[in-house]
């Protein structure tokens, strides 16, 4: 088989056609591609005899073998030399490379202080390099401006930091745990990076940590949600806008928020047929405009319908859907097939906090935010000193907030080490922030953000 340089060992395989990457332990069932950034377990295989490794953000190299595993992985047939463990040492550790974590990292800089970026994919810019829509709001919001171009703009102001020897960056690298603060009251983590899957350990210390690392898509509970072919939405943005490929040719999209009416049009774009979006509420969750496109190209939007069931022997071939009654209960007599060889699942995101787990910090569980988030105050600090969070971590909201969120985190974070250059910016930040959790769209994040100021003021006052 072949690919291209850029290429993702998962993309490569579905452009040849390969969905089936891997085989359940448990239940023996095949298993493919679901959120392309490296969170789920779904993609994994044996690679250069390496088992357990993330397809999906694994970068393809020359004459690389490729297996799928079956049932329990065997142990490492592939040689591993032991190496020595590297030492880094910085101000400021940023772990996730996108939106959040990018402006964070500009502002600490700006500042003067030294700054480190980790980040496990092949490239910056998180979730904007899939986004080829174009941004609503103001001006500084990057209205009008598409996602892509977005990540660009910001690869282009780290890349010129780098070139200054400002700040330093490490992708296809994983930051793998937390342990403690030593005696110089540095935060010590475990960096593994990954080169041809020989992987290097370093152990990071940083004075301060901003945790930029995004979320994890949501799945739902139904019969056959494991088939290859059932992929969540960033999934479908990251093979169709990254990598070129078609997920499919004919798709079920569950989820009419704004990820799902955009990942519909765009798909309709790529050519592809967009059979039904499907709304388990009564009315859409997304902006109008978004919806009246779809409409205008003949997609039906069906509200209060929900999938009941995938079908497929090695991959999805088919759904059922079922329309719900005002207790969102399946009205019996309701179903309907829908031939279609993709679902596509738009129906929201959970912070990923599971590194924030292993660092003490405060999580509570708040509904709005979209799941367990660590509580923080306006500056985007934790309970634990010297450790910050923003983005999607911090709450799920658009990429706009999460570059404001970031900029209040990198220039809080610099200013708490005694760089206070700029540090005048953050009242200007807050107010942009602010604005941006303006009007009806704003309002779950409003209500989470109040939430998560008043316990913190509860638990630290």
């Amino acid at each position: 088989m072949y690919g291209y340089d850029g290429d993702s060992i998962a993309s490569a395989l579905h452009s040849q056609g390969v969905k089936k990457f891997t085989t359940s332990q448990k239940y023996d069932r095949p298993r493919g591609f679901f959120c392309g950034i490296g969170k789920c377990s779904s993609c994994l295989m044996r690679v250069n005899g390496v088992p357990n490794v993330r397809t999906c953000i694994a970068p393809l190299t020359d004459s690389v073998y490729v297996e799928t595993q079956d049932k329990l992985p065997l142990l490492p047939s592939a040689e591993f030399k032991e190496k020595p463990k590297k030492t880094v040492e910085v101000d400021i550790l940023v772990i996730g490379a996108g939106p959040a974590g990018l402006c964070a990292a500009i502002e600490a800089v700006n500042q003067n202080a030294t700054v480190l970026i980790v980040d496990e994919n092949q490239f910056v810019g998180g979730q904007l390099v899939k986004q080829t829509h174009k941004f609503f709001g103001s001006k500084q919001e990057k209205a009008g401006t598409r996602g892509i171009y977005i990540a660009k703009e910001l690869e282009k102001e780290i890349q010129d930091l780098q070139k200054k020897g400002k700040i330093d960056l490490m992708l296809d690298s994983t930051v793998i745990g937390y342990y403690e603060v030593d005696k110089k009251n540095y935060h010590k983590f475990g960096v593994v990076k990954r080169e041809k899957y020989q992987n290097t350990l370093y152990e990071a210390n940083c004075k301060v940590a901003i945790f930029a690392c995004g979320a994890m898509e949501n799945m739902l509970l139904f019969p056959g949600n494991d088939l290859p072919g059932v992929y969540g939405a960033g999934a479908v943005q990251t093979l169709m806008n990254v990598y070129g490929v078609k997920p499919g040719n004919k798709v079920l999209m569950v989820g009419a928020g704004n990820v799902g009416l955009i990942v519909s049009y765009q798909l309709i774009q790529a050519g592809i047929d967009v059979s039904y979006v499907l709304e388990a509420a009564p009315k859409i969750g997304g902006y109008n405009v978004h919806a009246a496109k779809l409409r205008r190209c003949g997609v039906p939007i069906l509200t209060s319908y929900s999938i009941k069931e995938v079908y497929g022997k090695e991959k999805v071939e088919g759904a059922l859907i079922v329309k719900l009654d005002d207790r969102w209960e399946p009205i019996k007599g309701s179903e309907k097939k829908v031939k279609c060889d993709t679902v596509c699942l738009a129906i929201g995101l959970t912070p990923s906090t599971r590194l924030l787990f292993q660092t003490g910090v405060n999580l509570v569980f708040i509904p709005e935010a979209g799941g367990y988030i660590a509580l923080h105050d306006d500056l985007m600090h934790t309970s634990v000193k010297g450790l910050y969070v923003s983005g999607d971590a911090s709450g799920i909201e658009e990429a706009s907030t999460a570059m404001v969120e970031g900029k209040i985190a990198g220039l809080a974070s610099a200013v708490s080490l005694g760089y206070d250059k700029n540090k005048d910016l953050l009242k200007k930040y807050k107010i942009e922030l602010k604005n941006l959790r303006a009007g009806p769209f704003g309002e779950k994040p409003r209500i989470a953000n109040e939430k998560i100021v008043k316990q913190m003021e509860k638990k630290y006052a």
